[in-house]
């Protein structure tokens, strides 16, 4: 895969790997990874698509300098800006966890129109499904953001989310997952301008139910994918259930056996649903 850098206005820098010929079609990460998060799908998909895999901000070589804001609806712009540039007017989209919500954001901003949409597992509308582990989680990146603690912050990290937890991110022991969360740690450790945009990042998360997005929906005039793991603790199966009552155009696909790490479990099941989608 060819690696690039792409500038947004404000000097934010999105690093992203681009492969294959055909209509152009861009992959967003969940948070904590990068675009390798769908290595193990581009096989399948290269061979129907100019597939781009960026990096969102603050994760893998994308920008990581305290100096931007790192708000979500900044994010949401920036991520928005990128599609439109890189893949047109109306590009395909897809997205996982905090990628998908923030094609989702985008939209709301009315920054993004995209001519088809995939969401594969993620929170949509919903509150937290582990509410206290994820407020540990936020607590201890806006730590990071303190003097003296910004170069400790990342170590802590790097020890807390060693590369056996991607394994236990997928429903059958991918070892391969290992790979993943060693390389989205890579550059972690004493990287004080990470820690300090990642506090940024943290104070500005949505932390509760999104009820907006429920208003969003069904104005919607695009076809969507809902592409679910039946096996993701992090986003269950009745969020998007909930979404395709919703949904003028949507049809609904869970892959079984799979996990948070969906293109892991699966990398040809997660290829044939989104080539059957976009085509």
């Amino acid at each position: 895969m060819r690696l690039r850098l792409w500038h947004a206005d404000d000097g934010a820098r999105i690093a992203y790997r681009e492969i294959g010929t055909g209509p152009p079609l861009v992959l967003v990460h969940s948070a904590g990874f990068s675009h390798r998060e769908f290595e193990p799908a581009v096989e399948g998909l290269a061979h129907r698509f100019r597939l781009v895999l960026p990096d969102l901000p603050a994760h893998g070589d994308s920008e990581d300098r305290p100096r931007h804001p790192y708000t979500f609806d900044w994010m949401a712009a920036v991520l928005a800006a990128f599609c439109t540039d890189v893949g047109g007017r109306r590009p395909l989209v897809g997205g996982h966890g905090l990628g998908a919500d923030l094609l989702i954001r985008a939209m709301e901003l009315g920054q993004l129109s995209p001519a088809r949409m995939a969401l594969l597992s993620c929170r949509l509308h919903r509150p937290p499904e582990r509410p206290k582990a994820y407020s540990a989680w936020l607590g201890a990146a806006r730590a990071a953001g303190v003097p003296g603690l910004d170069r400790v912050a990342g170590h802590a990290v790097k020890l807390a989310f060693r590369p056996e937890r991607g394994i236990a991110l997928t429903a059958r022991s991918v070892p391969e997952a290992q790979d993943l969360v060693r390389h989205a740690m890579a550059d972690v450790g004493g990287n004080a301008n990470l820690a300090r945009s990642w506090a940024r990042l943290a104070r500005n998360l949505p932390r509760g139910p999104r009820r907006q997005v429920l208003d969003l929906l069904p104005q919607l005039g695009l076809p969507v994918l809902l592409l679910w793991a039946d096996e993701d603790r992090h986003h269950p199966l009745r969020g998007a259930e909930e979404a395709l009552d919703l949904l003028p155009d949507a049809i609904l696909r869970v892959l079984p056996g799979t996990g948070y790490l969906m293109a892991y479990d699966d990398p040809v099941g997660v290829a044939r649903e989104l080539v059957a989608f976009f085509g």
